[in-house]
């Protein structure tokens, strides 16, 4: 299998601990400059043909439903823990939406289990 590849759109423009997890896991983090990424999520995921894509916004929602309206892309949002984002993998979730959490530990746990699953 190649590298997976995680996209993340951080309303606060931030991700960067997420995308240290996602590559310590073996994948390939692009994190989307700039307030308000979360937005271009879908956009960027098309662009670079992403397994997965990551949204940070107050509400865990905005950036993963434009995901899912524009392109399509299966999506669960609201989420507050890793446990839930994983649940959602297994669940053939493609985009991923929470709440604030730019922690390391949330980018290793997702890719490892996308890894699991479809390696």
């Amino acid at each position: 299998m190649s590298k997976i590849v995680v996209v993340i759109g951080d309303r606060l423009g931030k991700g960067q601990n997420v995308a240290k997890g996602v590559e310590a896991a073996g994948g390939k983090a692009i994190v989307i400059p700039g307030i308000g990424a979360d937005m271009k999520l879908g956009e960027v995921m098309k662009q670079e043909n992403a397994d997965i894509g990551i949204s940070f916004c107050g509400s865990g929602g905005a950036g993963a439903i434009m995901a899912q309206t524009k392109y399509g892309y299966p999506c669960q949002y609201g989420m507050r823990s890793i446990d839930e984002g994983i649940t959602a993998i297994r669940q053939g979730k493609r985009v991923l939406g929470f709440g604030f959490m730019d922690i390391e530990d949330l980018g290793r746990k997702i890719t490892e289990e996308y890894i699991k699953i479809k390696g």
